[in-house]
């Protein structure tokens, strides 16, 4: 299935593995890009630039595929060394970089003078067409039912899809809910150019997390995530458990008066302890509605397979059969 996204970044399918905490390492993205999808190294969940580095040459070592890096610039006290990550993302031979969060508009000029695409993820239609003037080559339009960061503007996929396609000249592709092939086949009957997915591929054989995360994905209906951190402008769609009930609790005794510091205990250096120890009470992590319609755990190379032979023949063998109306006038 060749599109705008597959040619843009010179893939065989048009479905991207987004960035994930502790989950993109490089085994998970060279599974994803071997299987044909473009695979995509976490950058932050590097804790320095030459830890990046290392990873993005433990990638190459494992496939020979294109994959590109994930670089979410987010407020904080205490920045990440984010001239740093650039420079060896650079260095290292990186072609494809994915931006969250805020604006990559500074480090821009040096992924265009590099030669790097860049996608960038967005939870709006506005700040999608911000990353078009800024010079991103495509953007993943980040829906409601996303796992992680929603945005504040709570507008699901049916909606902002086809509302990107209206305003954007560069190709997009849907993120946020998406995890089977009939999803694909809608994303690009509203005017996507392919797919972004992140909760479905933390649910594959290839995923360098525990295994009591991927059977917690596969146990998980549509109904069991919830919207934490709300009420301080930072929204986060987790996976529930007894801190994030804990966590909802206090945000519902607090109110107004919520601050980070009542929740750090539920959010805080929680990723190690979830993802690779496998302790699913620890605190909160994100998870997508997605979940709901994840029922096993395939190879990166079946999951991908299914899904794009899957969309080709939905779209060959019942669109292309609909029986049509009666055109002919009116007698």
């Amino acid at each position: 299935m060749k599109t705008k996204i597959t040619e843009l970044f010179n893939i065989e399918h048009p479905v991207i593995q987004g960035g994930m905490h502790y989950v993109g390492f490089a085994e998970m993205a060279a599974a994803a890009s071997n299987a044909g999808a473009l695979g995509i190294i976490t950058g932050l969940t590097q804790k320095t630039p030459e830890d990046l580095a290392r990873e993005i040459a433990r990638c190459k070592e494992m496939t020979d595929k294109p994959f590109g890096v994930n670089l979410t610039f987010l407020p904080a006290f205490t920045a990440p060394d984010y001239p740093g990550y650039v420079k060896v993302i650079i260095e290292g031979g990186v072609k494809i970089v994915e931006t969250a969060g805020r604006s990559p508009e500074a480090y821009m000029p040096y992924f265009k003078e590099a030669g790097i695409k860049v996608i960038h993820k967005c939870t709006s239609v506005r700040h999608a067409l911000k990353a078009e003037k800024i010079g991103c080559d495509a953007v993943s339009v980040d829906g409601f039912e996303c796992g992680g960061h929603p945005g504040e503007d709570d507008i699901p996929n049916m909606i902002l899809l086809p509302r990107a396609a209206e305003e954007l000249s560069i190709p997009f592709v849907a993120s946020g809910g998406i995890g089977n092939a009939q999803q694909l086949v809608a994303a690009l009957a509203l005017g996507a150019e392919g797919i972004n997915m992140g909760t479905r591929f933390i649910a594959t054989e290839e995923a360098p997390v525990h295994e009591n995360v991927k059977q917690a994905i596969v146990q998980a209906t549509e109904l069991d995530t919830r919207l934490v951190m709300r009420g301080l402008k930072n929204t986060e769609r987790v996976l529930t458990n007894s801190a994030v009930e804990r966590l909802v609790e206090k945000e519902a005794a607090l109110g107004d008066k919520l601050k980070f510091e009542d929740i750090q205990e539920e959010v805080v250096g929680v990723y190690p302890k979830i993802m690779q120890d496998g302790e699913m009470d620890a605190g909160a992590w994100s998870c997508g509605m997605v979940a709901g319609l994840i029922s096993d755990i395939p190879s990166c190379k079946e999951l991908v397979e299914r899904i794009v032979n899957d969309a080709e023949d939905i779209i060959r063998n019942r669109l292309a059969h609909l029986p049509r109306s009666d055109l002919s006038p009116l007698k």
